[in-house]
């Protein structure tokens, strides 16, 4: 399930509370008191066996007492009588419930995991969807809804706060109050039972009262739901993380060094940061970032202005932002001059603005003027350090007035040290809805939090370069290596093996041979001509030199002859039962200024496969350099993901050391994505060391593990938690038996040719809202049609050569239960028929995905789409909420 039900939680018209009482100190006493303090307008129905009245109103002594279904039910009773009670709300018509009551598996594990199971079979049938359990409740102030035990209410604003733990519902609910800082929903998530992180972002990324979401978690369960719809929530408004228990326990269990160096923890980094959510560490960031994203406009830069009354807030000020990666803003010459007419002579002339002790309101109010004009800062930064000369109140008033008239022009961040001499003043900046944060470090951060969140939304939208396709010969020869490994009852490929399976992605590898005996190996030496490295060749030794199973730099026939035959003689001693299959032979490279880097994958149990790249070589997890990305990847997210290293630094060349070959790398990056997309049996896959200088890239060393499952088409896509590109749906298209167009899914590398087509079509045909955005004619218009989201949306594109000749484009809800379908054709190929054909095509697509239903909604005078619909089996009406629009719907499935 998704967002199906999800209403009746969040705009309920009537509520159950089951298990309201007046005893004290109870739940059921809280929540029923929080219910009606909050000023809920519809029926509100206490129900509890001993039934008479409670506040005034009749209690209900059971569920079949009830004069109607209530749309939501809160349920505070023992946990064994939670299962029925969902069955029986179910059956009288209760469509939302949220569960306070704990007992699921906190404790006694068990028993609890199968009243879970229990609740859960019995709202399934009635597609009853839960909150909770053990969980504070929930909150909705917009519509007077305060269904939770927390002592404190909360204001209605613009923020969704989704937590895991109840304790931080409270607190955030507290603490929001005293700073005028509302909520279009409070969520208390519990044991996510059934309503999931996933579910709740699909919500709110629609509810036109939510303009930012804040979430606390602790885990995430269903990756693929919760990615598909993070980036869906992320495009549309922030959103913003907290997230806690950072052990990576989940690092000890593994056998590569990209494993051990991937860590928990930074696998949900990397999935924030590719879902373009921003994260930050603590609790006090989320409140300060709370703040900001509420009363915030979109940072497009990182310049900051910083105007003081104090130099030392300045200089902190400044430290941070320099250590946090922004930059100091120039100040203009006709803005200095501006500030010299308005200043004393003795302000600082420089950034920070530093207007002296004495300021009042008249100064900080024309500087403020001043500051806020130049186009040479990107966001100002105010701060007030007390005084006994002038009047913090007085400052604050200045401030207001300055920043009043001026609307959302540039994000100002106003920082108002100290404690008791600055209360009154902090009370004027409350009042006028300002963001102000106790200390100039956190108001630095609280700008960079928007610098970042605004770089992440960048980056999503970055046109990578174009790939070449993989030939079919070399796929087909990477599945036979796994295979034969796997039939051989292996889990490791052999070196010989890793070589050749890396090489059909081309990436390049040391030549390396597995060879029979000893005097093949002293063959290889002497044709390669240059020193080799000899290693045994056995399953069933896996770290080969703590044996002397390894040979390094032998040179010549004779050499190698000798070192094979007393390497057998030290490996038999020391493991007289290991299986001894011959020698691994590679030649040795020289490559004296090459950059030692470490490339691999690994699989963890939530995110499925991961993509690592850090500093290689022997030491690699001491120097711990590394950055984690989600496959699959395109050339600007691999960029990205080497550019996030310190080791990217010494690659761009220093001193006498050329640039390395940073293409190169990228390459084998994005190449490494597309194994895991190829290949669901690759668990771990490691290159350490993978040689980089300027003259290429090379890998030295390699490990690939591989695992038997399912290899279905579904199995492939299902195990990463964003789906890869779908080539499966790739197609030739013939139209009128003359011409024939190449159809497939859109890609992220086809923004240029999109943006070219913006331009070709005629502004008439703009009229659906899936390409309405085409009349801008930009980049970012045209880079975020390209980017999709394969688990939920499709956008079918057809090419005339190298140009778009047509697109069509459905995008289905959360439950996949229908997807609104639009299509577009070039202006000189409009009457070709292509429409048709693109259309039929798209709906085979979607059916394949699982989507039950095809929906056209079009303007009643659009004749020509009236009959293509009717051509593929639409069957069209007028639209229920729009007489002058037909709808037009095809059932697929």
């Amino acid at each position: 399930m998704t967002i199906r039900n999800l209403d009746k939680l969040f705009r309920p018209a009537s509520v159950a509370i089951i298990g309201a009482t007046e005893r004290p100190h109870t739940v059921g006493a809280a929540l029923m008191h929080n219910v009606l303090q909050a000023g809920f307008k519809g029926p509100i129905y206490p129900v509890n066996p001993k039934a008479g009245t409670l506040h005034g109103l009749p209690v209900f002594a059971d569920i079949t007492s009830l004069p109607t279904a209530p749309d939501l039910a809160v349920i505070a009773t023992p946990p064994d009588s939670v299962p029925s009670l969902i069955a029986e709300l179910g059956a009288r018509g209760t469509r939302g419930a949220v569960v306070l009551t704990a007992g699921f598996g906190e404790g006694e594990v068990s028993k609890g995991k199968d009243r879970a199971a229990r609740l859960l079979t019995e709202a399934r049938p009635y597609l009853l969807r839960v909150v909770g359990p053990n969980c504070l409740g929930i909150a909705v102030p917009g519509i007077g809804l305060n269904a939770t035990f927390a002592p404190a209410a909360a204001l209605p604003g613009n923020i969704a706060f989704l937590t895991q733990s109840g304790a931080m519902a409270t607190t955030v609910m507290d603490w929001a109050l005293p700073r005028g800082i509302g909520f279009s929903a409070i969520v208390s998530m519990g044991d996510m039972s059934d309503v999931d992180f996933g579910d709740l972002l699909d919500y709110f990324a629609l509810d036109e009262t939510t303009q930012a979401i804040l979430i606390y978690a602790e885990g995430v369960t269903q990756a693929r739901k919760f990615m598909s719809a993070a980036r869906k929530a992320a495009r549309i408004k922030p959103v913003i993380v907290v997230k806690g228990g950072r052990a990576a326990e989940g690092a000890k269990a593994a056998s590569s060094h990209t494993g051990a160096l991937a860590g928990a923890d930074n696998i949900y980094e990397a999935a924030f940061r590719r879902a373009g959510m921003l994260r930050v560490d603590e609790v006090e960031e989320l409140f300060d970032a709370a703040t900001t994203l509420a009363r915030m406009s979109s940072q497009r830069g990182k310049r900051l202005a910083i105007l003081t009354n104090g130099g030392g807030a300045g200089v902190l000020a400044t430290d941070r932002l320099i250590k946090e990666g922004g930059t100091l803003a120039a100040i203009s010459p006709a803005t200095m001059s501006a500030l010299d007419k308005v200043l004393p002579p003795t302000w600082s002339h420089g950034n920070p603005v530093d207007i002296i002790g004495d300021a009042d309101a008249a100064r900080y109010r024309n500087a403020i003027d001043i500051l806020i004009k130049d186009d040479s800062n990107d966001g100002l930064l105010i701060a007030y350090c007390p005084t006994a000369i002038a009047s913090s109140v007085d400052a604050a008033k200045g401030v207001v007035d300055a920043l009043a008239p001026l609307g959302a022009h540039k994000n100002v961040f106003v920082c108002w040290m100290g404690e008791a001499t600055v209360r009154e003043s902090r009370a004027e900046l409350i009042a006028a809805r300002l963001p102000y944060y106790e200390t100039p470090e956190r108001a630095v951060r609280a700008f960079m939090h928007l610098v970042r969140y605004h770089e992440s939304q960048s980056l999503l939208l970055e046109t990578p370069a174009a790939l070449a396709p993989s030939a079919p010969e070399r796929m087909a020869r990477a599945r036979d290596i796994v295979a034969a490994t796997l039939a051989d009852g292996r889990e490791w490929l052999d070196p010989a093996e890793v070589a050749a399976f890396l090489s059909c992605y081309d990436i390049p590898f040391v030549r390396t041979q597995a060879v029979a005996d000893a005097a093949a190996a002293a063959a290889f030496a002497a044709e390669v001509e240059r020193p080799i490295a000899l290693k045994i060749r056995s399953r069933d030794i896996i770290h080969k030199s703590d044996v002397g199973g390894v040979g390094l730099n032998l040179v010549g026939r004779d050499e190698v002859l000798g070192a094979a035959k007393r390497m057998i003689e030290r490996v038999t001693a020391a493991m007289p039962k290991a299986r001894l299959e011959g020698f691994i032979v590679q030649e040795m490279i020289e490559r004296p200024n090459a950059i030692e880097l470490i490339a691999g994958v690994t699989t963890d149990p939530t995110f499925g496969p991961v993509i690592l790249f850090g500093h290689g070589g022997t030491a690699a997890e001491i120097i711990n350099d590394q950055s984690l990305e989600l496959p699959p990847l395109n050339t600007a997210l691999a960029r990205a993901l080497i550019g996030r290293t310190r080791i990217a630094k010494l690659m761009k060349g220093y001193r006498d050391r050329l640039p390395s070959d940073i293409d190169g790398v990228v390459d084998v990056l994005v190449q490494l994505g597309r194994i895991v997309a190829d290949h669901p049996q690759v668990t771990e896959l490691d290159i350490n060391p993978l040689l980089c200088d300027a003259a290429g890239v090379i890998s030295v060393d390699g490990r690939v593990r591989v695992r038997a499952v399912a290899a279905s088409a579904d199995r492939i896509a299902d195990r990463l938690a964003i789906r890869p590109y779908p080539d499966r749906f790739e197609s030739d298209l013939a139209v009128n038996g003359n011409d024939t167009f190449r159809v497939r899914p859109i890609r992220p590398e086809d923004e240029p040719a999109l943006t070219r087509f913006a331009r070709e079509v005629d502004d008439r045909d703009l009229w659906h809202p899936s390409f309405a955005s085409l009349r801008e004619r930009t980049h970012e218009t045209t880079a975020r049609l390209s980017q999709i989201d394969y688990d939920r949306e499709m956008t079918l594109v057809a090419w005339q050569g190298d140009r778009v000749a047509g697109l069509a484009r459905a995008i289905a809800d959360p439950d996949f239960d229908r997807a609104e379908c639009a299509v577009i054709i070039r202006a000189d190929l409009r009457e070709l028929g292509l429409a048709t054909k693109l259309l039929g095509k798209l709906t085979e697509v979607i059916a394949a995905q699982g989507v039950r239903t095809a929906v056209l909604i079009y303007p009643a005078t659009l004749r020509q789409l009236e009959a293509i619909s009717a051509e593929l089996g639409f069957v069209a009406s007028p639209a229920p909420d729009d007489g002058t629009r037909m709808a037009a719907v095809k059932k697929l499935v």
